[in-house]
């Protein structure tokens, strides 16, 4: 009876230890399976950050090749005056002595610029884009325009606009100059740029045209308007582009810090010219600051061949003698002029800004990091696009995945 008994409860207890068997499988395989998702997880979303990377990293390699060209003939253009330092002649007095001071010596004066118009360097300068997504584009009323976001290059803000007519699509580009005088001009070239659903599918128009008034110019008819919707709209958005290439412009230049016409005669040594504009300073201070400076005023002198705006000029020497005069309609023109007369301290002074108080996209300040070789904007530039990047493709903490994870 005793053995009988033993087997009944064998046998009443046998199925409890199977089931529990089989949950512990069923839990650990449940785990292990969830693992596993985390793991893909985490992998996609690796490449993912490295895919990223890549893409910005190929950005930066096709900006330095668009580049090369241009900072080759800014180089080839600081050759010149190289070359030119061994045959360098005093070109002549720019005044007489001072009657006050009859021994005071002759101020030298030295042509540095001639005809800015024809200088490919400086309409390379001024050159650039605007971008910008519309949103709703489908529910645009009748005739009402519909703006970008407002940008400040070279002292004029820019914005594009479009605007629904007659079954068609408007697109113009907008500028509004910040201190004009009474009569001013900006000549450009206009290329307007609509982006399409497939790749490379864009609809490009171009324009020569002379800005004299603060208006928008462009096309009434860009586009039918059930072609864009078929083929242009993305969730209800278009996106488009406009690059700005300025040629030359006039009655535009910003209120003068500093002074550098004839009353500072009695404290300038040297005379520059820039175009039809004489610039009186100081050969010791200006040496100082710029080892191209140093080469040939410390020296003979011949004619430079080197060209840029009157204006940006006058800012690059108002930079160099302390003055806070860099803003964001200027710190283009500036950097340039800076990296071609090779002046690090208003070149430094043009990064800071960049890094610091600067509203301009990162993308834009890595190009000009990029052409002018401001590695410190260009390291904080890249930082900031990465923390950026990983933040839009970061798995949410709110995943239902880490929900199941949590044992």
């Amino acid at each position: 009876m005793v053995t009988n008994e033993e087997g009944s409860i064998g046998n009443r207890t046998e199925p409890e230890d199977t089931a529990e068997t089989s949950i512990l499988e069923v839990a650990q395989k449940s785990r292990s399976e969830l693992i596993a998702v985390t793991e893909d997880i985490k992998k996609n979303q690796e490449e993912m950050l490295h895919k990223i990377e890549c893409k910005y990293e190929e950005k930066i390699e096709k900006m330095k090749r668009d580049y090369k060209e241009k900072l080759d003939e800014q180089s080839n253009k600081l050759q010149l005056i190289e070359e030119s330092i061994s045959k360098l002649v005093i070109l002549g007095e720019a005044a007489q002595k001072s009657k006050d001071d009859p021994t005071k010596e002759p101020i030298s004066e030295l042509t540095v610029s001639i005809n800015n118009t024809t200088n490919v360097a400086s309409k390379t300068l001024k050159r650039f884009q605007l971008k910008h997504i519309f949103k709703g584009v489908s529910n645009f009323k009748e005739m009402e325009f519909s703006n970008s976001k407002h940008e400040d290059h070279y002292n004029v803000k820019w914005y594009m606009s479009v605007r629904r007519k007659n079954g068609r699509l408007g697109f113009y580009v907008h500028c509004q100059p910040i201190a004009p005088s009474e009569k001013w001009s900006i000549q450009t070239k206009l290329e307007y740029t609509m982006i399409g659903r497939v790749q490379n599918d864009n609809i490009i128009r171009t324009f020569d045209y002379c800005y004299e008034k603060a208006i928008g110019w462009g096309f009434h008819e860009f586009l039918e308007w059930k072609e864009m919707k078929k083929w242009f709209l993305v969730d209800g958005n278009l996106q488009v582009e406009a690059k700005v290439t300025i040629f030359e412009t006039t009655g535009l230049a910003k209120t003068k810090v500093r002074k550098f016409d004839e009353s500072q005669k009695d404290v300038s040594d040297v005379i520059l010219v820039v175009g039809d504009t004489k610039f009186y300073v100081s050969k010791m201070f200006l040496a100082a600051q710029s080892s191209v400076f140093k080469a040939l005023l410390l020296g003979s002198f011949k004619e430079s061949k080197q060209s840029e705006v009157t204006h940006d000029f006058h800012y690059f020497l108002e930079v160099l003698y302390g003055e806070p005069v860099i803003d964001e309609s200027n710190v283009g023109g500036i950097v340039f002029v800076a990296d071609m007369y090779d002046a690090p301290t208003a070149i430094g002074r043009c990064e800071r800004f960049l890094m610091e108080r600067s509203k301009k996209s990162y993308e834009m300040k890595l190009e000009i990091a990029t052409r002018y070789n401001l590695e410190n904007l260009k390291e904080k530039c890249l930082s900031e696009m990465r923390k950026i990047a990983a933040k839009n493709s970061k798995v949410s903490k709110r995943n239902p995945v880490r929900k199941l994870l949590c044992f």
